[in-house]
């Protein structure tokens, strides 16, 4: 495997540490359901123009291509159990991903806020820096092994636990938009934003709780195109269109 630690320079990367937020529907491809391993390969490609550069990165993947908890109850199931299958649905994500990862050479490791030994390693905090600072890509799993809180809450709590100077979050648009630009012709795009705006606004970037914690932990919060080939590594060397949510806009 490759140690992405040993290789690259770290200096042309705006922030060396990094937390990628991303879907999971991002996951599945063409299809409508479940996980197509093309469309896990697209993304570890992406990745991997950043990781040989040596940028430590750990993942957070949601499971709504498989089964979404707030579905589940709208359904009539219990909520809290219908939140623990969420959450083991980004736990076949993550393994996914960690597969797609690893056959283009990245060390990588899963860690589960639900324990289960048997198919990844269970959330250490201090184990978990300690993979990335080995070059390990760290691929955090089951959410933050509650119910009632979403896999954006997750990214953003492991970002603040991790240190990371800012949580990336891949979408199918360009950046922050006033309305869904896929709707909405006349929707207008932000370079920059504030924490305060996005809350004040209601802006549709991540769930309030997780955009205030970020706010809290001053860590900036970075929307790019995630299919856009090279986007990642643009962005990452302030070279491509996104947009950052910080406290000054």
């Amino acid at each position: 495997m490759t140690n992405a630690s040993a290789a690259g320079d770290k200096s042309e990367f705006l922030f060396p540490r990094i937390l990628l937020k991303i879907s999971g529907e991002m996951l599945m491809g063409e299809a409508g359901f479940g996980i197509d391993m093309g469309a896990c390969n697209r993304v570890a490609a992406e990745l991997g123009a950043v990781l040989k550069d040596g940028i430590q990165m750990c993942l957070v993947i949601g499971g709504g291509n498989i089964f979404r908890g707030m579905a589940g109850a709208a359904r009539g199931m219990e909520r809290a159990s219908a939140d623990y299958m969420g959450m083991l649905a980004t736990v076949m994500n993550a393994l996914a991903m960690q597969n797609a990862l690893e056959s283009h050479g990245f060390d990588t490791r899963v860690l589960s806020a639900i324990p289960m030994q048997s198919v990844c390693e269970p959330y250490i905090r201090r184990r978990a820096i300690r993979h990335m600072e080995k070059g390990r890509v760290v691929i955090f799993a089951a959410g933050t092994g509650n119910p009632f809180f979403t896999t954006d809450t997750a990214a953003a709590l492991r970002a603040a636990e991790m240190g990371c100077g800012a949580l990336f979050k891949g979408t199918q648009v360009d950046g922050v938009y006033s309305d869904d630009p896929r709707k909405v012709a006349g929707a207008v795009r932000y370079d920059r934003l504030t924490f305060q705006d996005v809350l004040a606004r209601n802006l549709q970037v991540m769930d309030a709780s997780a955009v205030a914690m970020m706010r809290d932990a001053r860590i900036p919060i970075v929307v790019f195109r995630i299919h856009e080939p090279g986007a990642l590594a643009a962005v990452l060397r302030g070279r491509g269109r996104s947009t950052m949510i910080s406290m000054e806009a």
